[in-house]
């Protein structure tokens, strides 16, 4: 599956299953990728490799939900990102 099917599908499928019915502010939809990530952070703690496969792939659907509701075309902003850091110094002078 590409990125923009991936934001489609996972918005299409976000909608018919009613995230949407209420809509929800972008904060409140950030807030709720986080909430995977740190899922796939306790998965980790516990060793539950799994776990954590799961939590990462519902980060990605969440991220991808949010995009297709903002019409974003993530691709072509990664792309643009990925150039962008390409020429960035190394480290772009930060400790970690």
């Amino acid at each position: 599956m590409e990125i923009k099917e991936l934001c489609e599908q996972s918005h299409k499928l976000a909608k018919e299953k009613g995230f949407w019915d209420v809509e929800k502010s972008i904060p409140v939809k950030l807030m709720l990728i986080v909430t995977e990530l740190a899922e796939a952070c306790e998965s980790d703690r516990h060793g539950d490799r799994e776990g954590f496969n799961e939590e990462i792939a519902d980060t990605f659907i969440r991220l991808g939900d949010l995009c297709g509701y903002l019409e974003l075309d993530i691709e072509e902003e990664i792309n643009k990102k990925h150039n962008k850091n390409k020429h960035r110094p190394y480290r772009h002078d930060k400790k970690y």
